[in-house]
């Protein structure tokens, strides 16, 4: 069936919106809650190899251009609003048994936007997760990352023909 054929229900942008609200809810909740119950850069040990640790992100990933003097902060809020957009428009266009492929939009949709409220309303993005092994530690990151993160790996691994989700056939 074309793109064209296919009525509302039968689109992915017709399911999926509870799983985007979903990483909101969780990943503004738990910023909210690393904001008033943690200290900026005092690590608390939650298991081993892993704090929760108050940081704050003006750059990107890995705190690309976090030094950059402030326009930074309008032009990723400007990325993540158009790619918003973008990817809302392919989810209209992609059938609803494309699971994968629907549910890796929908998880990078809910952590941009998690992170874009934050960029709208302090201007940077709070961070809290701390993964460390011995005195290596990895970038302090969110919830709203962690969704990016899967779901990017889950649009690589279909654009690779590997499949972990798929549609169950009709009985």
């Amino acid at each position: 069936m074309s793109e064209a054929g296919l009525s509302f229900s039968e689109r992915a942008i017709s399911k999926g919106y509870w799983l985007t609200l979903l990483i909101i809810i969780t990943d503004q909740a738990s910023k909210y809650f690393a904001e008033q119950l943690l200290a900026l850069h005092q690590p608390v040990a939650i298991i081993p190899m892993l704090n929760f640790t108050l940081a704050y992100n003006t750059g990107a990933a890995f705190s690309f251009l976090h030094q950059a003097g402030g326009w930074q902060n309008t032009f990723f809020i400007a990325i993540a609003l158009v790619m918003s957009i973008v990817l809302l428009v392919i989810l209209y266009r992609t059938p609803r048994k494309e699971l994968q492929f629907s549910l890796a939009l929908w998880l990078v949709l809910g952590g941009a936007i998690g992170n874009v409220i934050d960029r709208v309303r302090i201007s940077k993005v709070v961070d809290f997760i701390d993964f460390y092994i011995a005195e290596w530690h990895f970038a302090t990151f969110n919830i709203a990352d962690i969704a990016i993160s899967i779901g990017a790996f889950l649009l690589i691994m279909d654009s690779l023909n590997i499949r972990f989700i798929r549609a169950r056939s009709p009985q």
